[in-house]
């Protein structure tokens, strides 16, 4: 296993999940970097997905984990972001296939998902190595929609 340092952050409804998630990562020898929330008041999501995407894009970080109510506003959010590709996973068989085919650099949780599988759906998230060949073609594909689609500045 390869160790790697995490990008983490939740809003609001996410702390709890956020709270087991980080304990997942500190056992598998993972070090994080908290974005916050740190209370249960409300936050805007998109203001938490920004930075730890762009810590992911800078190379601070990793790979990145972001949780909310369901986990589609961070998703959304997070794929604003030049580079990052996020995904809502709700199993770990999802999890895996987005890094193996994907090469997924964040995965996002609802809130509410099944306690007995974040574990797993972590671990594969973390430990799914991307397959490349085919893939890569189509992760090439995604770029380059994305960089026609940036503004001209």
């Amino acid at each position: 296993m390869i160790t790697m340092h995490i990008a983490i952050g939740c809003d609001h409804r996410g702390l709890e999940l956020k709270k087991k998630v980080m304990r997942i990562l500190h056992e598998r020898g993972h070090s994080c970097k908290d974005f916050g929330c740190y209370t249960e008041e409300a936050v805007d999501y998109p203001d938490i997905a920004e930075p730890v995407c762009n810590s992911i894009i800078s190379g601070e970080s990793d790979r990145g984990i972001l949780i909310c109510s369901t986990g589609a506003g961070m998703s959304i959010a997070a794929n604003k972001v030049k580079g990052i590709r996020a995904v809502l996973c709700f199993d770990s068989f999802l999890a895996l296939r987005a890094r193996q085919h994907n090469d997924a650099n964040v995965l996002c949780l609802a809130s509410s998902v099944n306690p007995d599988s974040v574990n797993e759906i972590v671990v594969n998230f973390l430990d799914g190595i991307f397959e490349g060949e085919r893939h890569q073609r189509r992760v090439d594909k995604i770029k380059a929609i994305e960089a026609r689609n940036q503004p001209n500045c």
